[in-house]
């Protein structure tokens, strides 16, 4: 198969590609990826380039959900038996002026159905707090206005939290599942007691790499970073050191940022290359800064 990969970065410890997705990911191993994280293109909520190949860029959401569908299939295929993928996704506003309505668009409900649709075992969901006054704040939605409460309190409404959505590789024999074990000196009850919430209410908001990494005001910033405690909680729960973490939507490498500071290694697809070329230093910045590691290596063929 002819790659269409427009850059490669590849170190002793992850492996980054400038490319498209589907494509990518189709040419790893089958079961070769120990758990995925990721937050995909809102639909065509923001556009990110003006490339075909971008997942983003499409006319509406069943448009979407038919070019993600080819992207589930692929990673289900490369996800070892019994494993798990992670997505970081939220409800999404809808308008008068772009819908023909004011509400909200329940796009983890179709990601659900997307998933199931195409292998996957729904697995678990969680809820993460996200704080209604910054929302007023930085949207200046209606319904999250002081003054439509005394207005109206018919048209107002709770903040939009965001949610991970966990889906299993379900293996038709759970004797050959893939197992993640933890350490009960390293993974105490209460620790477990606390994850095992169905909200979690301490993800920091602002903990993302975009205020880590961008040092300089040209650094161009990665409209929906996910945060660095969600991300490493994640990869702490559900994978085991050492083990190969996939983002097939890669930004400016967040999640390649927690998997290598977990001791994992890390597969990172990025189609845009300003986020992919930021994506690659801030990889290299965390490799020199983390101890240990395998040597890994994948080529595209």
């Amino acid at each position: 198969m002819m790659l269409h990969v427009l850059a490669q970065e590849t170190s002793e410890r992850f492996v980054a590609f400038n490319g498209d997705s589907v494509e990518v990911v189709s040419t790893l191993p089958d079961a070769s990826v120990g758990f995925s994280i990721y937050s995909p293109p809102f639909s065509h909520l923001f556009i990110y380039s003006d490339s075909e190949r971008d997942m983003g860029n499409v006319r509406s959401d069943s448009e979407f959900f038919e070019q993600y569908g080819y992207l589930l299939r692929q990673l289900h295929r490369v996800t070892k038996p019994g494993r798990l993928t992670a997505v970081h996704c939220s409800d999404l506003p809808r308008t008068k002026a772009t819908h023909g309505e004011v509400g909200i668009y329940d796009m983890p409900g179709d990601i659900i159905r997307a998933h199931i649709a195409n292998g996957w075992t729904y697995h678990s969901r969680i809820c993460i707090w996200k704080d209604p006054v910054v929302e007023m704040q930085r949207t200046k939605a209606l319904g999250l206005l002081y003054k439509q409460l005394q207005k109206d309190s018919t048209r107002s409404r709770q903040g939009m939290p965001d949610y991970v959505l966990v889906f299993r590789k379900t293996p038709e024999d759970e004797k050959t599942a893939d197992k993640v074990g933890q350490d009960a000196n390293l993974f105490p009850v209460h620790q477990w007691q606390e994850w095992a919430s169905p909200v979690w209410m301490d993800i920091q908001q602002t903990n993302v790499l975009n205020v880590r990494a961008a040092r300089e005001d040209k650094d161009e910033k990665h409209l929906c970073p996910l945060q660095l405690d969600l991300i490493e909680r994640a990869i702490r729960l559900w994978s085991n050191p050492g083990d190969t973490v996939l983002s097939p939507f890669m930004g400016i490498g967040s999640e390649g940022y927690g998997a290598l500071r977990c001791g994992r290694r890390f597969i990172g697809i990025e189609l845009k290359a300003s986020y992919f070329t930021q994506a690659v230093r801030n990889l290299k910045q965390t490799e020199d800064e983390a101890a240990g590691g395998d040597l890994f290596t994948i080529a595209a063929e």
